[in-house]
């Protein structure tokens, strides 16, 4: 099964975000309360932790957030899913829109750690239905 293992915020842009309790997602906006929401295509970012624990083998010590993913996920291989993939997670739905991003010179986390999992592992999302989103829910591919 797969699931969101973290969720995260973070107020500012180009920094690391902090876990927090629930997030609230609003079509059309992304994350209340998130730097990153607005009418764009990316809204919500998405990491594996699967990536994570491969930088943590390298010595690092590396905590939810600290790639400036809002939703940390297990169990799903989001770096191959399709654009245009739709995700049900818990009652919400998210739309892949892109799958990498370059990464800006004056990124934190690639400061810190010499490396950035990102611009190869991460996906980005629209929200298609709003809601909230927690660690432990479910994440499943949507059939059409």
């Amino acid at each position: 099964m797969s699931k969101v293992a973290a969720v995260c915020i973070s107020e500012h842009k180009g920094t690391k975000k902090h876990p927090v309790e629930r997030i609230t997602v609003k079509e059309n906006h992304g994350i209340v309360g998130d730097a990153h929401a607005g009418n764009w295509h990316r809204q919500i970012s998405l990491l594996a932790q699967e990536s994570v624990d491969e930088m943590r083998r390298t010595g690092l010590t590396l905590h939810a957030g600290d790639f400036a993913e809002n939703i940390l996920t297990e169990g799903i291989d989001l770096k191959h899913l399709p654009v245009g993939t739709v995700l049900r997670v818990g009652k919400t739905r998210l739309q892949v829109t892109q799958i990498g991003k370059e990464c800006h010179n004056d990124c934190e986390i690639r400061r810190l750690t010499g490396k950035c999992v990102m611009p190869t592992d991460g996906i980005f999302a629209i929200v298609l239905t709003g809601g909230t989103i927690t660690a432990g829910d479910e994440i499943e591919e949507e059939k059409s």
